[in-house]
Protein backbone atom coordinates (compact mmCIF):
# COMPACT_ATOMS: atom_id res chain seq x y z
CA UNK A 1 0.00 0.00 0.00
CA UNK A 2 1.12 3.24 -1.14
CA UNK A 3 1.14 6.15 1.66
CA UNK A 4 1.49 9.76 1.31
CA UNK A 5 1.48 11.53 4.58
CA UNK A 6 0.30 15.47 3.79
CA UNK A 7 0.62 18.75 4.95
CA UNK A 8 4.11 19.10 5.89
CA UNK A 9 5.38 22.48 7.70
CA UNK A 10 7.59 22.07 10.52
CA UNK A 11 10.83 20.66 10.89
CA UNK A 12 9.66 18.10 13.74
CA UNK A 13 7.16 16.68 10.53
CA UNK A 14 10.25 16.11 8.27
CA UNK A 15 11.91 14.12 11.52
CA UNK A 16 9.00 11.81 11.77
CA UNK A 17 8.18 11.36 8.58
CA UNK A 18 12.47 10.23 7.98
CA UNK A 19 11.63 8.37 10.77
CA UNK A 20 8.80 6.32 9.42
CA UNK A 21 9.22 6.58 5.54
CA UNK A 22 5.61 7.30 3.55
CA UNK A 23 5.75 6.73 -0.29
CA UNK A 24 4.98 10.81 -0.33
CA UNK A 25 4.72 13.51 1.28
CA UNK A 26 3.13 16.46 0.33
CA UNK A 27 3.26 20.41 0.94
CA UNK A 28 0.17 22.49 0.51
CA UNK A 29 0.66 25.56 -1.73
CA UNK A 30 -2.67 26.65 -2.03
CA UNK A 31 -3.56 29.85 -0.67
CA UNK A 32 -6.08 29.80 3.01
CA UNK A 33 -5.14 26.50 4.16
CA UNK A 34 -4.04 26.33 7.87
CA UNK A 35 -0.82 23.81 6.18
CA UNK A 36 -0.35 26.78 3.38
CA UNK A 37 3.71 26.56 3.09
CA UNK A 38 5.80 28.84 0.89
CA UNK A 39 8.64 28.01 -1.27
CA UNK A 40 11.02 29.10 0.60
CA UNK A 41 9.98 27.08 3.93
CA UNK A 42 8.90 23.97 1.49
CA UNK A 43 12.79 24.22 0.13
CA UNK A 44 14.27 24.56 3.45
CA UNK A 45 12.01 21.12 5.05
CA UNK A 46 12.79 19.25 1.88
CA UNK A 47 16.73 19.91 2.38
CA UNK A 48 16.44 17.22 5.59
CA UNK A 49 13.93 15.10 3.71
CA UNK A 50 14.82 11.12 3.19
CA UNK A 51 15.46 11.56 -0.94
CA UNK A 52 13.70 8.21 -0.95
CA UNK A 53 10.08 10.04 -0.23
CA UNK A 54 8.85 11.74 -3.06
CA UNK A 55 7.25 15.10 -2.84
CA UNK A 56 4.13 16.13 -3.78
CA UNK A 57 2.96 20.03 -4.06
CA UNK A 58 -0.64 20.70 -3.58
CA UNK A 59 -2.06 23.46 -5.52
CA UNK A 60 -5.66 24.73 -5.80
CA UNK A 61 -6.56 27.19 -9.01
CA UNK A 62 -3.26 28.43 -9.37
CA UNK A 63 -1.52 29.58 -12.57
CA UNK A 64 0.52 27.23 -14.57
CA UNK A 65 3.81 29.68 -14.25
CA UNK A 66 3.39 29.61 -10.82
CA UNK A 67 3.04 26.08 -10.30
CA UNK A 68 6.20 25.53 -12.76
CA UNK A 69 8.19 27.87 -10.31
CA UNK A 70 7.71 25.29 -7.21
CA UNK A 71 7.87 22.63 -9.08
CA UNK A 72 11.31 24.05 -10.34
CA UNK A 73 12.67 25.45 -6.68
CA UNK A 74 11.40 22.90 -4.32
CA UNK A 75 12.10 20.45 -7.00
CA UNK A 76 8.62 18.35 -6.46
CA UNK A 77 8.31 14.71 -8.34
CA UNK A 78 4.34 15.31 -8.78
CA UNK A 79 1.99 18.42 -8.97
CA UNK A 80 -1.34 17.63 -7.40
CA UNK A 81 -4.39 19.47 -8.74
CA UNK A 82 -6.85 20.32 -6.11
CA UNK A 83 -9.24 22.72 -7.62
CA UNK A 84 -11.40 23.36 -11.04
CA UNK A 85 -8.80 23.07 -13.40
CA UNK A 86 -10.34 21.43 -16.21
CA UNK A 87 -9.14 19.82 -19.56
CA UNK A 88 -7.59 22.71 -21.32
CA UNK A 89 -5.70 23.61 -18.10
CA UNK A 90 -4.37 19.97 -17.63
CA UNK A 91 -3.43 19.94 -21.19
CA UNK A 92 -1.73 22.91 -21.19
CA UNK A 93 0.51 22.23 -18.23
CA UNK A 94 0.94 18.54 -18.74
CA UNK A 95 3.04 19.98 -21.71
CA UNK A 96 4.41 22.71 -19.72
CA UNK A 97 5.92 20.70 -16.67
CA UNK A 98 7.65 17.89 -16.53
CA UNK A 99 6.72 16.29 -13.61
CA UNK A 100 3.80 13.90 -12.18
CA UNK A 101 0.17 15.12 -12.32
CA UNK A 102 -2.38 13.83 -9.81
CA UNK A 103 -5.88 15.40 -10.09
CA UNK A 104 -8.23 15.39 -6.67
CA UNK A 105 -11.46 14.77 -7.13
CA UNK A 106 -14.45 15.71 -4.35
CA UNK A 107 -16.63 12.90 -4.79
CA UNK A 108 -20.64 13.10 -5.06
CA UNK A 109 -21.34 10.41 -7.58
CA UNK A 110 -19.70 8.06 -9.66
CA UNK A 111 -19.75 10.70 -12.49
CA UNK A 112 -17.37 12.62 -10.88
CA UNK A 113 -14.77 9.64 -10.54
CA UNK A 114 -15.74 8.89 -14.35
CA UNK A 115 -14.59 12.62 -15.26
CA UNK A 116 -11.62 12.33 -13.76
CA UNK A 117 -10.56 8.84 -15.07
CA UNK A 118 -10.99 10.00 -18.56
CA UNK A 119 -7.98 13.60 -18.25
CA UNK A 120 -5.04 10.82 -19.01
CA UNK A 121 -3.15 12.28 -15.70
CA UNK A 122 -1.15 10.11 -13.94
CA UNK A 123 -2.98 9.45 -10.79
CA UNK A 124 -6.22 10.80 -9.24
CA UNK A 125 -7.16 11.27 -5.85
CA UNK A 126 -10.17 10.45 -4.20
CA UNK A 127 -11.86 12.93 -1.74
CA UNK A 128 -15.12 13.74 0.09
CA UNK A 129 -17.11 16.46 -0.87
CA UNK A 130 -18.12 19.67 1.24
CA UNK A 131 -19.35 22.51 -0.78
CA UNK A 132 -17.25 25.45 -0.49
CA UNK A 133 -14.42 23.71 0.40
CA UNK A 134 -11.89 22.15 -1.48
CA UNK A 135 -9.83 19.15 0.80
CA UNK A 136 -8.66 19.21 4.19
CA UNK A 137 -12.09 19.02 5.67
CA UNK A 138 -11.53 15.71 7.45
CA UNK A 139 -14.84 14.11 6.05
CA UNK A 140 -14.63 10.57 5.10
CA UNK A 141 -15.59 10.20 1.85
CA UNK A 142 -18.41 8.25 0.43
CA UNK A 143 -16.46 4.77 0.35
CA UNK A 144 -19.38 3.13 -1.61
CA UNK A 145 -19.11 5.33 -4.43
CA UNK A 146 -16.16 4.70 -4.72
CA UNK A 147 -16.17 0.90 -4.59
CA UNK A 148 -18.72 0.10 -7.04
CA UNK A 149 -16.91 2.26 -9.78
CA UNK A 150 -14.88 0.99 -12.24
CA UNK A 151 -11.68 3.25 -11.91
CA UNK A 152 -8.86 2.71 -14.78
CA UNK A 153 -6.25 5.47 -13.16
CA UNK A 154 -4.45 4.64 -10.12
CA UNK A 155 -5.88 6.05 -7.26
CA UNK A 156 -5.20 7.09 -3.70
CA UNK A 157 -8.27 7.58 -1.22
CA UNK A 158 -8.16 10.67 1.24
CA UNK A 159 -10.81 12.22 3.32
CA UNK A 160 -10.53 11.52 7.12
CA UNK A 161 -8.55 8.78 7.59
CA UNK A 162 -6.98 8.24 10.64
CA UNK A 163 -6.19 4.61 12.61
CA UNK A 164 -9.44 4.18 13.67
CA UNK A 165 -10.68 3.62 9.94
CA UNK A 166 -7.75 2.96 8.07
CA UNK A 167 -7.45 -0.51 7.21
CA UNK A 168 -11.63 -0.80 6.62
CA UNK A 169 -11.07 1.98 4.38
CA UNK A 170 -8.11 0.06 2.55
CA UNK A 171 -10.41 -3.61 2.79
CA UNK A 172 -13.31 -1.41 1.18
CA UNK A 173 -12.27 0.71 -1.60
CA UNK A 174 -8.69 -1.37 -2.77
CA UNK A 175 -6.82 1.61 -3.29
CA UNK A 176 -3.65 2.52 -4.93
CA UNK A 177 -2.71 4.20 -2.00
CA UNK A 178 -3.93 6.39 0.76
CA UNK A 179 -3.34 10.23 1.81
CA UNK A 180 -3.44 10.68 5.29
CA UNK A 181 -3.24 14.71 6.60
CA UNK A 182 -5.60 15.08 9.24
CA UNK A 183 -5.84 11.82 10.51
CA UNK A 184 -2.27 11.90 11.93
CA UNK A 185 -2.65 15.38 14.00
CA UNK A 186 -3.40 16.50 17.51
CA UNK A 187 -4.70 20.08 17.58
CA UNK A 188 -3.51 20.93 14.43
CA UNK A 189 0.36 19.38 14.30
CA UNK A 190 2.14 16.29 13.35
CA UNK A 191 1.93 13.94 15.91
CA UNK A 192 4.72 11.80 15.92
CA UNK A 193 3.07 9.06 17.63
CA UNK A 194 -0.02 8.96 15.47
CA UNK A 195 2.27 8.57 12.70
CA UNK A 196 4.12 5.33 13.91
CA UNK A 197 0.67 3.84 15.03
CA UNK A 198 -0.65 4.58 11.38
CA UNK A 199 2.00 3.78 9.48
CA UNK A 200 2.06 0.35 11.80
CA UNK A 201 -1.10 -0.82 11.13
CA UNK A 202 -0.67 0.17 6.93
CA UNK A 203 2.77 -1.62 6.80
Amino acid sequence: MIVKLCGLRRDEDVEYVNEFMPDYVGFIFAENSKRTVTIEQAKALSKNLSSYIQKVGVFVNQSIEYIKRVVDEVGLNVYQLHGDEDNNYIEKISNTIDAEIWRAVRVRGSEDIALADSLGVDTILLDSFMEGQYGGTGRVADWNIISNTKIKTPFFLAGGLNEDNIIKAIETVKPYGVDISGGIETNGFKDRKKIERLMNLIR
